[in-house]
């Protein structure tokens, strides 16, 4: 991926050559502006690569498509909206609001815990809360892939925690697919089957990660507390070659 500047053109991505399968959870990290945030809006389909091709499922993208949802690092609801008018967007916009996806939202709104605050407004949710409908947002236009870009970062750090475990089981409970761009290194670890790091611009895959580890059940906090975690992590930091 190239980009044209006043300063002439910028090699944004460089190289990058990556399958992820049906189900899996990768987790992509990399030095401050290396492109991690804009691979993931190639695969959006937001922008076009300036070379190569992304494919879903066998189809090309050459697009935004229902397939993939996007969730960002601030929660964008409006704040004039209740949380169930705030979820039910994107089924109004793609217009595909109906008896059958309205009450698919209501049913996610029950079982993540959110049914009684259904008719609040944004301003009388926790952050977790919020994030939470956020989330249930995406998920109402039933993508196969979620995009998650800093997701979590806009959080207190105890917050935060929390709100990993809440969206790595929603979206194991929900079987989807799901590439995290995080800076936070433990957290892409704690939720990844694999962790793929990216060289400094131009980025390149400089290393992937199979995660592995040896507690019962699996969950971000448990991971944290496994005894492979450390060696992971620092696998990871020395591949960033962060100076401090």
């Amino acid at each position: 991926m190239k980009y044209h500047s006043l300063n002439g053109e910028i090699t944004a991505l460089e190289d990058i050559n990556l399958t992820v399968d049906e189900g899996e959870f990768v987790s992509i990290v990399g030095p401050s502006g290396c492109g991690k945030s804009t691979l993931l809006s190639l695969m959006a389909g937001l922008l076009f690569p300036t070379s190569g091709s992304i494919y879903i499922g066998g189809s090309r993208v050459t697009g935004p498509s229902h397939q993939v949802g996007y969730m960002l690092q601030k929660d964008h609801l409006f704040e004039w909206r209740t949380i169930i008018e705030n979820v039910m967007l994107g089924l109004e916009i793609t217009k595909t609001l109906n008896k059958s996806t309205k009450s698919y939202v209501i049913k996610l709104l029950e079982t993540y815990g959110l049914a009684e605050f259904k008719d609040k407004y944004p301003s009388q949710l926790s952050g977790g809360m919020r994030q939470r409908a956020a989330l249930i947002r995406t998920l109402a236009i039933n993508p196969q892939i979620l995009l998650l870009d800093e997701a979590f970062s806009a959080l207190d750090y105890q917050t935060r925690l929390a709100v990993t475990e809440d969206i790595y089981s929603i979206i194991k409970r929900e079987n989807k697919t799901a590439i995290l761009v995080s800076h936070d290194i433990a957290e892409s670890i704690s939720m990844a089957d694999r962790v793929i790091v990216l060289t400094k611009r131009p980025g390149k895959i400089k290393s992937i990660y199979g995660i592995k580890f040896s507690c019962d059940n699996r969950t971000p906090l448990n991971c944290r507390e496994a005894p492979e975690f450390r060696y992971y992590f620092n696998k990871v930091w020395k591949d960033l070659d962060i100076h401090v």
